[in-house]
């Protein structure tokens, strides 16, 4: 049994997020991927958590469900995806209560911006939080991503004394502007961000800018897991990074389980911490490529300057145009933080996919790159994500094999040729084996996919102006 978790997303409360994003589209749009627990996001808004009270019912301990009435208020659909075939599994999909906070405030004469993802087991504890919140004087209703003035080891120190079995981890740790390690405002390490709470940081989340060959590098990071999420603003954008549970012990309590969910929040919270007496452990995450994440190299977006690591070593981090520092980018981050290399061993499955092992340390899960299925079929029909012929593409390959995940990883090149043709089949083989070119994204501009680099550009400016923020 596996459990595709993806716990880090935002409600239509957040800004720059997409009005979809309301807890039957999320529900909708996990099961359309494969996702089998997400996160509820954003339940420190006032709003969105009546809306969450409203719509969920707990299926588990601190594990919810959608009721089996939901009011139609707050059952939005999409008619562009929305069938009525079997792929109707939203009821499903199993919600744990997270949400994302900012910090701003000034620590060793710089301000530190660190985003923290935070895991809670109920609707009670959520409450609590909120309530020493606002007496912090924080403005809930302000945004779904509540900014606050509180300092890492402040926030954890509010939050544990809720309820010690909250999780804290370390969003998007490499960001520029808003993360633990990020060049801009962050730390050179956890214990210098978290101070006395360091210990209960049992992980950090990746970001699109990083994948976990690059995390294997820290040291500090030995002993902690290392997960990848969406921090998706669309319902679409769901899945494009995932970390994949599964049962560690054959004999556990869970082993007959199925994903109508007896599995509780304690589970999961358990194979993030590497508990050997948890029933469940990682057994992969699914990765943007790195390269695609918008802050990956060292660059300027306004005088069109893009750096490698290798390059910004050379030249330096100011802009050759303007004379400005440049954003300093997560691998060059990465770079300047490393303790060491680590050897990495790929190996292929049976549907020819490209698995990243960690050689020097064997204990650590893989992973696997993609690319989202609507980028390969657009390429692939020589159009945008947005036509049509992408969305009819997609629903149909969604509905004859379960789910995005299930045709990118499950299914093979020869039944995705029979129902979407050779040049699908074909673009999906690359992606697995890791046969594209990603030309690296800087400052804010994401990284562009070539599956085919021999052909010719697709005009995707009405995708990209929509999307980018999402």
């Amino acid at each position: 049994m596996e459990v595709i978790a993806d716990l880090h997303l935002h409600s239509k409360y957040s800004r720059a997020v997409s009005q979809q994003m309301v807890v039957s589209q999320i529900a909708f749009w996990a099961a359309k991927k494969g996702i089998n627990l997400v996160g509820t996001a954003d339940w420190t808004h006032p709003l969105w958590l009546r809306e969450l009270k409203e719509s969920l019912e707990e299926a588990g301990e601190g594990i919810y469900k959608l009721k089996s009435k939901i009011p139609n208020s707050k059952f939005q659909t999409n008619s562009k995806f929305q069938t009525n075939s079997k792929f109707q599994k939203e009821k499903s999909v199993c919600f744990l209560l997270a949400t994302e906070i900012a910090s701003i405030y000034s620590q060793g004469g710089k301000v530190r911006r660190i985003h923290n993802l935070v895991l809670a087991p109920s609707f009670a504890v959520v409450e609590k939080i909120n309530e020493k919140l606002r007496h912090f004087g924080v403005n809930l209703l302000a945004d779904g991503r509540p900014t606050t003035g509180l300092s890492c080891p402040q926030l954890c120190e509010l939050i544990f004394s809720v309820d010690k079995d909250c999780l804290v981890i370390p969003a998007h740790a490499w960001t520029p502007w808003f993360s633990l390690y990020g060049a801009n405002s962050g730390f050179d390490s956890i214990e210098e961000c978290f101070g006395k709470y360091a210990e209960q940081i049992y992980a950090i989340e990746t970001g699109l800018s990083s994948d976990p060959a690059m995390n294997w590098r820290i040291k500090e990071l030995d002993k902690r897991a290392v997960v990848s999420f969406s921090d998706a603003h669309s319902p679409q954008k769901l899945g494009r990074e995932a970390t994949v549970l599964k049962i560690q012990n054959p004999k556990s309590k869970i082993q007959n389980y199925n994903l109508k969910f007896k599995i509780n929040y304690s589970d999961i919270i358990g194979a993030i911490k590497w508990d050997l007496n948890s029933p469940l452990k990682i057994a992969y995450t699914i990765e943007f490529y790195p390269e695609e994440g918008k802050y990956h190299y060292t660059g300027h977006r306004n005088c069109g300057v893009r750096q490698s690591p290798e390059e910004t070593r050379r030249l330096g981090e100011t802009c050759p145009v303007c004379g400005k520092r440049l954003t300093v980018g997560v691998m060059h981050r990465v770079e300047k933080l490393a303790g060491r290399n680590v050897k990495c061993q790929i190996t292929n499955d049976k549907l020819k996919t490209h698995w990243i092992k960690n050689e020097t340390q064997p204990n650590r899960p893989p992973y696997v790159m993609l690319v989202p299925l609507m980028e390969i079929l657009a390429e692939a029909m020589n159009t945008s994500i947005s036509s049509q012929n992408v969305l009819n593409e997609y629903n149909k390959l969604t509905e004859i094999f379960g789910s995005e995940f299930g045709v990118l990883l499950k299914t093979s090149l020869e039944e995705i040729a029979k129902i979407s043709g050779k040049r699908v089949a074909e673009g999906i083989e690359k992606v697995r084996r890791g046969e594209i070119v990603v030309e690296p994204g800087y400052d804010g501009v994401f990284g562009t996919v070539k599956i085919w680099p021999e052909s010719k550009d697709v005009a995707k400016v009405e995708e990209q102006g929509q999307m980018s923020l999402f």
